[in-house]
């Protein structure tokens, strides 16, 4: 019994972790049909709302690497099928991206404090993985139960200042899709108002696919307890 109540509560974890992932999929290819009564592509929606917004240094790029916007580069990068793409996933998501854009050229706060952290939760959870990894040295080394519980304990606390930082972000993530992408969206008119309650949509899954990150990141953890038996 025991042993079907723990593969019960795996099943149940990997469910809450792996849905919410996968209904962002599912939003973003549910809008991903081609529209040829779009005026352009999202990347051409992007470099326009940008030169819109007087960011005309602001560089759009395909990417294989994601959706995102890098404020080190100035560039917002799309995945191929949305930089080429004229569909309404393809020009939201842009939408989207150059949000991130306008809220690094107005110095939105909560975005700055996001790329100050963004190094920091970078470092600390690859520090963390070095300090799982040299666990079991250091209590060969050591032979102390102490240490490697301290050792244990703060890779654990930088794996979960990564999980905080990743929730801090979803207030930019929701200023960038309603705060931003939204209101030029509806402003501009490059799609129909009737596909506006669709766009809302897609601007939410594009938001929380930072919630569907910080639970995945909970499964990293949980897969290091398991390999240390903790």
């Amino acid at each position: 019994m025991p042993i079907v109540l723990a593969l019960l509560v795996v099943l149940v974890a990997l469910a809450l972790i792996a849905l919410p992932q996968l209904w962002v999929t599912h939003v973003i290819e549910r809008h991903s049909r081609d529209r040829p009564d779009f005026p352009g592509t999202g990347g051409e929606f992007a470099r326009h709302i940008l030169d819109e917004a007087g960011l005309g240094h602001v560089l759009v790029e395909p990417t294989e690497r994601g959706d995102h916007y890098d404020p080190e580069t100035k560039a917002v990068r799309l995945l191929s099928r949305h930089h080429n793409g004229r569909s309404l996933s393809a020009v939201v998501i842009a939408a989207h991206e150059v949000g991130h854009a306008i809220q690094h050229a107005t110095n939105y706060g909560p975005m700055v404090a996001r790329m100050r952290l963004a190094k920091t939760s970078f470092v600390l959870e690859r520090v963390a993985a070095a300090m799982m990894f040299a666990s079991p040295i250091v209590m060969a080394i050591t032979k102390s139960v102490i240490v490697f519980g301290l050792t244990i304990g703060l890779a654990f606390l930088m794996f979960m200042l990564g999980i905080v930082f990743q929730l801090v972000t979803l207030p930019v993530e929701l200023d960038a899709s309603f705060g931003r992408a939204l209101p030029l969206l509806e402003k501009q008119q490059y799609i129909p108002a009737k596909d506006i309650p669709a766009a809302r949509h897609i601007l939410k899954a594009a938001a929380y696919t930072y919630v569907a990150a910080a639970l995945m990141s909970l499964l990293n953890i949980a897969r290091w307890m398991k390999m240390l038996r903790i």
